[in-house]
């Protein structure tokens, strides 16, 4: 089955009331593009935008590349954070901390707190984004 087709059967069960679908697999090729990072448009990304393909959620998960000059500008959290460094290296801003962050690591940012990742050295900062929803999209 397609990953479209699937998506479009699992919104529709849940347009109908009917239990979310057992899991949704997504090809990162079939949701990657190109686009500047969120919170300024800093530079240039790569995103990987797996949740959007997903009905239903109630989180966000996606990976997103920042390329060499990158940033993700500074913003406040309405919720917790978690970013995960697969590869490359960065510095990671809350409030008046910035840290050194290289790939194996994983920063907590919490809610209220205003934040940020830039990267950093040679070669890009490829990062795993995750964080709740308010509450669970319609799609």
């Amino acid at each position: 089955m397609s990953i479209r087709i699937a998506i479009a059967a699992a919104a529709t069960l849940l347009t109908q009331g009917a239990a979310a679908p057992k899991m949704v697999v997504i090809d990162g090729e079939s949701v990657k593009r190109d686009e500047p990072p969120p919170h300024g448009n800093i530079g240039m990304s790569t995103a990987y935008r797996y949740s959007d393909a997903v009905p239903g959620r109630a989180m966000e998960f996606r990976k997103r590349v920042l390329h060499v000059g990158a940033a993700i500008g500074a913003h406040e959290l309405t919720h917790d954070e978690v970013y995960y460094v697969l590869s490359g290296e960065g510095d990671a801003f809350s409030g008046d901390r910035t840290e050194p962050v290289k790939a194996g690591q994983a920063i907590y940012f919490f809610a209220g707190e205003t934040m940020g990742i830039r990267q950093k050295g040679a070669k890009p900062l490829a990062l795993i984004i995750s964080y709740p929803l308010a509450e669970r999209t319609k799609n």
